[in-house]
């Protein structure tokens, strides 16, 4: 684990944004390739999508490669930045889940479900690994929640992103 709460904070809110990054960032190198959607196009007993179209194993896998890559150099390792990647794009996966049940359309906004279980499922989940408690581990879902807020409509404005939010 790192020394010291706050640098440890830090490089888990980097490693989330950057787990969640990835997937934009497989997007605009790969363009359509290896885009299928992880729910291969089913859909509730509803009649909607069960995650939609945004959400495929090219941006899954990039996600939990790349977090794990970049983790190695960190005091958590590859295997807890894999997980914790793993378990941010299930937390994402629930968020759209959820959006798809209350109508809303792949890519409509909602705030707090656009950004709080992407931090903080994984690190409600792996708290004991990464060395946080309950109430760190909301915490920093919380300021992951803002920052978020903040950086989603800069990448829409340099083009990196589909949507503003």
């Amino acid at each position: 684990m790192c020394h010291g709460d706050l640098s440890r904070d830090l490089i888990l809110l980097l490693l989330l944004g950057w787990s969640n990054f990835l997937p934009i960032l497989g997007r605009r190198l790969l363009g359509d390739r290896l885009s299928a959607p992880v729910d291969m196009g089913g859909r509730f007993p509803d009649g909607r999508d069960l995650f939609g179209p945004h959400k495929t194993w090219r941006g899954l896998a990039f996600s939990v490669a790349g977090t794990a890559a970049v983790a190695y150099f960190t005091p958590f390792g590859a295997g807890l930045g894999a997980r914790l990647a793993a378990w941010s794009m299930a937390g994402d996966l629930a968020s759209s889940f959820m959006k798809r049940r209350l109508g809303l359309a792949s890519g409509a906004r909602a705030i707090g479900l656009d950004q709080g279980l992407e931090a903080l499922v994984p690190l409600w989940l792996l708290r004991g690994e990464l060395g946080i408690s309950h109430a760190e581990a909301l915490g920093i879902a919380v300021v992951f929640a803002v920052l978020e807020l903040v950086v989603s409509p800069v990448l829409y404005w340099i083009r990196l992103r589909r949507n503003p939010h």
